[in-house]
């Protein structure tokens, strides 16, 4: 199986503070996004990926003290989103101590913010976050992707955090983006964030098998037997969660324990 395959952890944040909720809806507050972290890091978490899902102006301020109090104490790559439009976004957000940024509705609005990026600080510091939602009116120009249960869709990009349908293709956009300089992609479907039933495993497949960049699936992790399959038959790089990590239903090291004794490399 090759490469160490990564399991992280999710914060999205609001207000300062952590939440979730179920299909990107219905928020309830998790914990300090500072102390969240420091617990991951003690677990073994690969990485840690902050999302700002209020993503207004005066919460950027609240974000970037955030990244930097985190900063000081992870001893582990640190991504952030929400809310990241320019250059200059990118810039402020890598100087209070991130690794990388991750980018969604902004990519698809203007995708040269991925090159300028990319250009500017490295594509190893743009993810394309790339929110999806199964689509069953198949129409030319779409990659259809056959179900596990018989059925066919295709997979259509959301933006604005799931709430605006934009008639683009999951496939075709993760190649354009990776083209333009994404040196990675994190990938959630709607049908299964926060709903505990495990990734959606055809559309992680198939950007996969389409892009030559890591591909971290998100949305969906109720068991450990869900990050088996999601770097098995999801053929993901990394694994990412955030329920069952911040209210203590598995740590990350249960995950890599598991992991490890199922045959996939992580680094115990």
């Amino acid at each position: 199986m090759g490469l160490t395959r990564r399991v992280i952890p999710c914060l999205d944040l609001k207000d300062g503070r952590v939440v979730k909720g179920v299909n990107f809806e219905g928020l309830r507050d998790a914990g300090d996004p500072v102390e969240l972290a420091r617990t991951y890091n003690e677990q073994g978490a690969d990485e840690v990926v902050f999302l700002d899902i209020a993503a207004s102006k005066n919460n950027r301020e609240t974000m970037v003290d955030v990244i930097g109090r985190a900063a000081d104490q992870l001893f582990l790559p640190l991504t952030v989103g929400g809310g990241i439009r320019t250059t200059k976004d990118i810039q402020e957000i890598l100087r209070a101590g991130a690794d990388k940024v991750s980018l969604n509705t902004a990519a698809v609005k203007t995708p040269e913010v991925i090159s300028e990026g990319a250009k500017l600080f490295g594509n190893q510091c743009i993810v394309l976050a790339e929110d999806v939602r199964r689509n069953y009116e198949m129409r030319d120009g779409v990659t259809p992707v056959h179900l596990r249960d018989g059925r066919t869709c295709w997979y259509e990009v959301v933006i604005y955090g799931g709430s605006q349908p934009t008639g683009m293709d999951a496939i075709s956009w993760a190649q354009d983006a990776v083209h333009r300089g994404a040196g990675e992609i994190l990938l959630t479907s709607m049908e299964t964030d926060g709903v505990k039933t495990g990734f959606d495993l055809e559309i992680t497949a198939a950007i996969s098998d389409n892009v030559d960049v890591p591909v971290i699936a998100s949305g969906g992790v109720g068991t450990l037997e869900h990050f088996y399959d999601g770097f098995v038959f999801g053929k993901a790089d990394a694994c990412l969660a955030a329920s069952v990590f911040h209210y203590g239903e598995l740590t990350v090291r249960d995950v890599k324990e598991y992991l490890s004794s199922r045959g996939v490399p992580v680094r115990l």
